[in-house]
C-alpha cells in the first residue's frame, strides 16, 4: 500500500528523519515490561491507543521510515521494497486483533490512527511535514467501531459524501488521494453528490471529524499506549500528551528512539520477530494479552458481490436472450479486486457449453429456447492470490419467471452466522444470500452474495504469538492466575499483581 501511496503524493523533497536506529530491550526486561504494561492496561479507566504504519508492517505492509522504509530506501538510492501481496489482500494483524479484544472486554476506549508525512497548514505560519501513515483500512476491517476511531490521514478504503456525510467503504483501493473527487456518488435519495476520498496529501489539514474527538479523548485518558509511530512531527504527536495535564501516563512500544520518550512512564523497545516484516509490538501486545487471560480472535474476511441475471424476449417470442453478470456491490463499474475468475456450467440435462470468465467485467450473454425446463446455473469463484480461500461455489436457479420472493434479511446477522459457520468448517468459502431484488425494466433479478474469503486464526499452530505461545508462569503475589470469564462486555476482575 504504502509503495502506491507514496506514488500518489505530491512531491516534497524533505520527508524528515529516515532509517533511525532500532534498540532492543534484552528478554528479561522485556519481561518485566510487559508486565508493568499489562497491570497499566488493567487498572486503566480510560484507555487510548495510538498507532503508527510500524503495526502493519507484519501484514506486509512496507513502512516509510524504518531501516527498509520507502523514504529510508529512496535517500539512500535503492530500490524500493516489494508489498508481499496486493494491497486490497492486507489482513490485520495479532496486533490489530488483539485491539478489536481490549475493545470487546471494554480496556480500549478509543483507537487513534495516524501515519506518511503530510504538511499541517492548522494555523502554522512555517508548516511542519506531520506524519501520515495509518491509512491501510485494517483497523476498520478488524472489527473497530468506527465511532471509537479516528483515522487522523484518511482511509485509502473509504469515500465519504461531502454534502451529507455518510461514510462509504470499499473493497478496492480509492483511485484519488488529496480529498478529491472520485468517480462515485452518493447513493442517498435526495442527495447523489460526487464522493470525495479520505486520504490526505501534503498540504492537507487534518480534518476536524477526526482531530477533534481524538484530542478529546486523549484528555480524558489515564493511559495512552502508543505502538508503532516515530512520534516525530507535530499536530498529530502531541495528542499523547494531553492526557498529562490531567494525571494521565504515557506508554511508547517502538524500535525506534521518538522525541517524546522522555514523556513516557513505560518506554519498550521489543525483539524483531522471525518474520522479516513482523516487528515487537505483536509480541509485547500477545504478552499483555497473557496477563489479561484474554484470547485473540480470529480475523474472518467477508467480501460481497452480486449476480445480475438479465433476460428478454426474442422477436419472433421463440427464445430467451440473458446474461449473468458477477460485479461488485459498489456498482457495476467498480472492480471485484477478490476475485480471479469465475467457472460457470449448467444443470446436466441443459445442452449447454460452460464458460471461464476471467476478465472483467464478468459478463456472460446466452440464448435459450423459451420452452426450455428450469435449470440451475452454477458458479465457481476463483479468488485472487492474497486470499487464503481459493474458491467458493453458488448455484443460481432460473426458470425464466419474475420472482416474488425478494427480501433483505438482518446484514449484521448473516455476517455474523457466516463467521461462526467459517470457524467450524475450516474448508473456508462459505456463501450466504444477504438481499436479493428484481428490476422489470430490463427484466433483472439482483442477488447480493457474502462470501468468506479469508480465515486468519492466531494461535501456536500456525506460529503466530498468542494464546499461550509465551509460554511462562505469569506468578502473581497471591498466586492467582486472572480469571478468562468476563460478562457483559466488562472487564476481568481479577487484579494482576507484578513482583
Amino acid at each position: 500500500m504504502s509503495l502506491g501511496y507514496a506514488e500518489k503524493l505530491s512531491f516534497i523533497e524533505d520527508v524528515g528523519n529516515v532509517g533511525m536506529t532500532e534498540y532492543f530491550d534484552p528478554p528479561l526486561l522485556l519481561q518485566d515490561k510487559i508486565e508493568r504494561l499489562a497491570v497499566m492496561i488493567q487498572k486503566s479507566k480510560h484507555l487510548v491507543v495510538f498507532t503508527g504504519a510500524g503495526i502493519s508492517t507484519s501484514c506486509g505492509i512496507p513502512d516509510f521510515r524504518g531501516p527498509k522504509g520507502i523514504w529510508t530506501l529512496q535517500r539512500e538510492g535503492k530500490a524500493l521494497p516489494e508489498a508481499s501481496l496486493p494491497f486490497h489482500h492486507a489482513t490485520p494483524s495479532m496486533t490489530h486483533m488483539a485491539l478489536v479484544e481490549l475493545e470487546k472486554a471494554g480496556f480500549l476506549k478509543f483507537l487513534i490512527s495516524q501515519e506518511l508525512s503530510s504538511f499541517s497548514s492548522l494555523g502554522d505560519l512555517n508548516p511542519q511535514p506531520l506524519e501520515l501513515e495509518n491509512i491501510d483500512g485494517l483497523h476498520l476491517r478488524s472489527g473497530i467501531p468506527r465511532e471509537k476511531l479516528s483515522e487522523l490521514h484518511g482511509d485509502s478504503f473509504m469515500e465519504r459524501c461531502p454534502s451529507c456525510g455518510i461514510e462509504y467503504m470499499r473493497d478496492f483501493e480509492i483511485e484519488t488521494i488529496g480529498l478529491k473527487e472520485t468517480a462515485r456518488r452518493c447513493s442517498k435519495v435526495g442527495c447523489g453528490a460526487r464522493l470525495k476520498d479520505t486520504v490526505l496529501d501534503w498540504e492537507d489539514a487534518l480534518p476536524p471529524k477526526e482531530m477533534n474527538p481524538a484530542e478529546r479523548h486523549c484528555k480524558m485518558a489515564d493511559v495512552v499506549l502508543c505502538l508503532g509511530t516515530s512520534l516525530q512531527i507535530t499536530p498529530a504527536c502531541n495528542l499523547p500528551l494531553k492526557s498529562l495535564k490531567g494525571g494521565g501516563k504515557i506508554v511508547i512500544v517502538n524500535l525506534q528512539k521518538t522525541p517524546k520518550d522522555k514523556k513516557a512512564s513505560l518506554l519498550i523497545h521489543g525483539l524483531v520477530d522471525k518474520n522479516v516484516y513482523q516487528y515487537s509490538y505483536e509480541q509485547v501486545i500477545t504478552g499483555v494479552m497473557e496477563f489479561l487471560s484474554l484470547r485473540i480472535p480470529p480475523f474472518i474476511r467477508i467480501d460481497l458481490l452480486q449476480t445480475i441475471f438479465t433476460q428478454a424476449s426474442s422477436l419472433d417470442e421463440k427464445y430467451v436472450n440473458w446474461s449473468l453478470t458477477v460485479a461488485s456491490v459498489h456498482g457495476n463499474r467498480a472492480p471485484l479486486p477478490f476475485i480471479k475468475s469465475v467457472e460457470v456450467s449448467f444443470s446436466e440435462s441443459q445442452n449447454m457449453k460452460a464458460a471461464v470468465l476471467d476478465k472483467q467485467p464478468l459478463y456472460l450473454k446466452r440464448r435459450t429456447v423459451k420452452s426450455t425446463n428450469p435449470f440451475n446455473i452454477m458458479m465457481k469463484l476463483n479468488f485472487s492470490d492474497g486470499c487464503k480461500c481459493s474458491s467458493a461455489e453458488i448455484t443460481i436457479p432460473i426458470d425464466f419467471k419474475i420472482s416474488a420472493d425478494v427480501f433483505k434479511d438482518d446484514k449484521d446477522s448473516i455476517l455474523q452466522n457466516l463467521r461462526e459457520s467459517a470457524l467450524t468448517d475450516p474448508s473456508c468459502g462459505q456463501t450466504s444470500v444477504i438481499e436479493k431484488k428484481v428490476i422489470m425494466v430490463p427484466k433483472s433479478e439482483v442477488i447480493v452474495h457474502a462470501i468468506v474469503t479469508n480465515i486468519v486464526k492466531f494461535d501456536r499452530s500456525n506460529g503466530d504469538l498468542s494464546n499461550g505461545s509465551f509460554k511462562r508462569k505469569y506468578e502473581c503475589l497471591n498466586g492467582i492466575i486472572p480469571s478468562r470469564k468476563r460478562s457483559n462486555g466488562r472487564k476481568p476482575r481479577a487484579i494482576i499483581n507484578v513482583r
